[in-house]
């Protein structure tokens, strides 16, 4: 999930009470939030420059560091977390969001030309007039911009944000698509005027714009958008024009949203003239402006109509577990920034979903907010007699509580895996059939899932080696675990109980390894591992290893 950092006086100040560091993570935990780190300003940048050793001062200013849950896009940034606080505490109302009332004939347009299609189809605008900044909060409006980009805007692919000082721009604008010989313009924080091919080239060593490239470069034409004097605002989803680059003393901000997806394109306008509408000189209010596709067809936005749902408190409840009353269910839910009143019909809640809340999908949605706000820990805890454990999982708990019961040490190991773990540092052959292979991992160390136990066990004694011996891992002791299973040892080619034969696998020492048979059915292995395997994990001592596949007992 997210995490977003803030600062601990400033958000204190804004959500108008001052927490101890066991307070705060009480309320966060309370909205469904987590105080994930706290540091400093300065312990990060060390951090960055890998100086870890040096001490931050007493003096640094606190950061607090807060995971919040991935589609709440409205927590990106200390504005939304402080306003969503506030109204959970009760300290404040629930703000109504509004487009400015003016006519068709007097807002800004956007026209978009049709050879934007086949590269980025749509684009949306807003504009917030009388926007006071100081140093925080613009940096904050910046920092909103990343953080939605990387979120709901998949890394610019799905949308990208470009932000004007309106004032030192002419309407209407047009969004067009050309050849990048044909588009020239001097890129944000640079002097020299570029041409776009030009400054692709220039940003493939760019570290923070160098990863947008691909998303444009190997089109015939860059999406561009002209004001009415051919100024360049910006070239997305790679960079604004400098002519256009807000500043502190900017008072009215143009903002558009180029997309391949419309959807999430309005999702992000509607979040960022939301959050930052509490700046404006009319607070909450966001004027309009009007798009015009390339087939003459006329769009408003920002769209910040709420949505109306009706729920039933009989799903709520039944739900949760929880007996409420509609009048409790409907404060809880205006805690939650949601507006909530008595239906007409029963017991049906209304609930009015502001632009804020995109999250907000379906009656699961709302009464999971109810049962954020109710506390959940404040639920009775209760036990379905309809839910009952797999007889696998009762079996290896069985297994598993003998097993420690023996003073043997239970490790937890991933289920993926490199190739060369499981084949080559086992001293096994890569028969390209017994592995099923990950598509595009993250790493190496993530390749494959694994064939067996080993290869995680003997890299768990590697990396403690100097533990005192003997390292007693749980997946091993053969005897044990026939006794528990009450299996007894018999002769070789009985069928009524277990026996061990000689087997050959180049994981271990020739003639001193076993494979167990039960019922006629290998069900493990058994014996010294080689030294060349114990040598590829790093392990100076002796080892055994047994592997027991306990599905066979059910």
């Amino acid at each position: 999930m997210p995490t977003v950092s803030v600062g601990r006086d400033r958000l204190f100040a804004a959500v108008g009470k001052t927490y101890t560091r066991e307070e705060f993570e009480d309320l966060c935990f309370r909205f469904g939030i987590e105080l994930d780190d706290v540091t400093t300003e300065k312990a990060i940048i060390l951090k960055e420059k890998h100086l870890e050793k040096e001490q931050p001062s007493a003096d640094d200013e606190v950061i607090y560091k807060i995971e919040v849950p991935a589609n709440r896009y409205d927590l990106l940034c200390l504005e939304g977390l402080a306003q969503a606080l506030r109204i959970f505490n009760g300290q404040d109302e629930i703000p109504r969001y509004k487009v400015a009332n003016i006519s068709k004939e007097s807002m800004l347009k956007m026209c978009i030309k049709k050879e934007t299609s086949p590269i980025r189809p749509f684009v949306v605008c807003a504009v917030l007039r009388g926007i006071t900044f100081d140093e925080a909060s613009y940096n904050s409006f910046i920092d909103l911009q990343d953080k939605l980009h990387q979120n709901i805007c998949r890394k610019r692919t799905l949308v990208a944000i470009g932000t004007h000082d309106l004032d030192t721009l002419q309407g209407p604008f047009t969004y067009e698509a050309l050849p990048p010989l044909e588009i020239n313009f001097v890129p944000l924080k640079l002097v020299k005027n570029f041409r776009a091919d030009e400054l692709m080239e220039f940003y493939k060593s760019d570290l923070k714009l160098k990863k947008f490239l691909h998303i444009i470069e190997k089109s015939n034409v860059f999406p561009v958008i002209y004001d009415r004097n051919r100024t360049v605002l910006s070239l997305p989803p790679i960079i604004n024009g400098a002519h256009s680059a807000i500043t502190l003393k900017t008072k009215n901000v143009f903002i558009e949203c180029t997309a391949t997806d419309l959807t999430k394109a309005k999702i992000v306008l509607n979040i960022m003239v939301t959050t930052f509408s509490a700046y404006c000189e009319r607070k909450f209010e966001v004027e309009p402006v009007e798009v015009i596709d390339a087939d003459g067809k006329s769009s408003i936005y920002p769209d910040l109509s709420e949505y109306k749902m009706e729920v039933p408190l009989s799903y709520i409840t039944g739900t949760i577990g929880v007996p409420l009353e509609v009048d409790e269910v409907t404060s809880l839910l205006n805690r939650m920034q949601l507006q909530a009143n008595r239906g007409g019909l029963g017991d049906t809640i209304n609930v009015s979903v502001p632009p804020t809340r995109s999250d907000i999908l379906h009656a699961c949605d709302v009464m999971e907010d109810v049962a954020i706000a109710y506390g959940y820990n404040n639920i009775p805890k209760r036990k379905l007699s309809s839910l009952k454990p797999l007889s696998l999982n009762e079996l290896s708990d069985l297994i598993r509580y003998e097993i420690a019961m023996n003073g043997f040490t239970e490790v937890l190991t991933w289920i993926l895996c490199s190739k060369k773990e499981i084949f080559e540092m086992l001293n096994r052959r890569d028969d390209k059939s017994s592995a099923v292979i990950i598509a595009n991992p993250r790493s190496s160390d993530f390749e494959v899932v694994r064939t067996s136990l080993m290869p995680g066990m003997l890299k768990t004694v590697g990396h403690n080696k100097d533990h005192p011996k003997p390292i007693k891992l749980i997946h091993g002791l053969v005897d044990r675990v026939m006794e528990v299973m009450g299996t007894p040892f018999v002769p070789v080619g009985d069928n009524t109980g277990y026996y061990i034969q000689l087997s050959d696998e180049p994981e271990f020492l020739s003639g001193r390894q076993a494979k167990i048979i039960y019922k006629g059915s290998r069900i493990g292995i058994f014996g010294i591992v080689h030294p060349e395997v114990l040598n590829n994990f790093d392990i100076p001592d002796p080892c055994s290893f047994l592997e027991i596949y306990i599905e066979n007992f059910l």
